[in-house]
């Protein structure tokens, strides 16, 4: 007897699709299970809803014990059709521990970045201070929690790094190094550091995530309209674009520009935290997907960037792909045809007509419905 059975589901293509869970993990998807199956839950579909790999939103912050940028877990996880988060540096080695705590509470799966600087963000400024990142802490807290801290956070724009330039990378590619290659992402704004500067020092596979902010720093040249020279050079050679959408870093023209260079996120991340969540322009990640259709891309171009290729940004080696062995997480959602205002970062209003909405979330095998209020 298997714990559950989720059968007359569909593929985005129109296909059915059916999944068999246990214990945590898929043991067999298929078209049409054959035969008579036992399950402790069946949960049949009836042909209504899509079946995905449970969607992984890569650039959170759900460390609730912050002062500004915080929120629930299952807030950005489960409740908005999302199995798995993983929160972008808002703890360094001094409270990390404690999320790693409240992580297993909750019913999303948790992951971190451990921030290079001590504090994580409860400072803004956190790479200010340059005797706040050490290199051997960092590695002591990647050492500890091997399951649970995934990869580092470097936050390199002018309000965090205080004058100290592109210093705080160079550190962060020490601390890289320092602990077999793992994955490091990189926060981009407002310059000083200067982006040419900051994308020359990354590495093929390093994440750079709010690859489409409207900032002048960013990789448009704004007056000309035109991606600027190193940000194609940095793409083809093999720099991961990510949204990280976030309060101040999606902007529509940009985000279309990049896409017609061919210069396409790897990764769509909401960078949400309470507040961008409760008030926008972000939401939820489905919101962001949102996005991504009213720009021109299909659902089978997105679903990639929201399962299996933030898993492989991650290293997540069981999550984002339907397959036996692989954990039992799955997103169920519906395309609908409605009218919805969408907005970038920059105060910039679309107007679509078709929206993704996630209704349950299937985590470890156990069902969830979601809980997301309309705006």
């Amino acid at each position: 007897m298997v714990d559950l059975y989720v059968k007359n589901g569909k593929t985005i293509t129109g296909q059915s699709i059916e999944v068999l869970i246990d214990q945590g993990k898929i043991v067999e998807v298929t078209s049409k299970i054959a035969g008579n199956v036992e399950a402790k839950k069946v949960f049949d579909l009836h042909s209504k809803y899509y079946v995905s790999a449970g969607w992984i939103d890569d650039h959170v912050h759900c460390y609730e014990k912050l002062t500004l940028y915080y929120d629930k877990p299952d807030s950005d996880g489960v409740d908005a059709g999302v199995t798995t988060v993983v929160d972008a540096g808002s703890t360094g080695y001094d409270n990390l521990p404690d999320f790693y705590e409240l992580s297993k509470n909750v019913r999303t799966n948790v992951y971190a970045m451990c921030n290079i600087s001590e504090t994580g963000i409860v400072a803004q400024d956190e790479l200010g201070d340059m005797t706040k990142i050490d290199n051997n802490l960092v590695r002591n807290m990647i050492e500890k929690y091997p399951t649970f801290v995934v990869g580092i956070k470097a936050r390199m724009s002018k309000s965090v790094v205080s004058g100290n330039g592109i210093h705080p990378l160079e550190r962060a590619k020490e601390i890289q190094k320092l602990n077999n290659d793992l994955p490091l992402m990189v926060h981009i704004g407002t310059n000083p550091p200067e982006l040419s500067d900051i994308m020359s020092l990354m590495s093929p596979g390093d994440i750079m995530t709010h690859c489409y902010n409207g900032k002048p720093n960013g990789i448009m040249n704004l007056d000309l309209h035109q991606i600027k020279d190193f940000a194609i050079e940095g793409y083809n050679r093999g720099i991961i674009f990510d949204i990280g959408h976030g309060t101040d870093s999606f902007n529509f023209d940009v985000a279309q520009e990049a896409r017609s260079m061919g210069l396409r996120p790897k990764s769509i991340s909401s960078d949400l935290y309470h507040r961008n969540r409760e008030n926008g322009p972000v939401y939820n990640l489905a919101t962001c997907v949102d996005k991504m259709l009213y720009l021109g891309y299909t659902l089978g171009e997105i679903l990639p960037m929201i399962t299996i290729n933030p898993a492989d940004n991650f290293h997540l080696k069981n999550k984002g792909q339907l397959k036996t062995g692989f954990d039992g997480d799955l997103t169920i959602f519906d395309v609908e045809n409605k009218s919805k205002v969408l907005t970038d970062s920059n105060g910039n209003e679309r107007m679509t007509d078709m929206t993704v909405v996630p209704h349950f979330a299937v985590v470890a095998g156990e069902v969830y419905e979601t809980n997301l209020e309309e705006f």
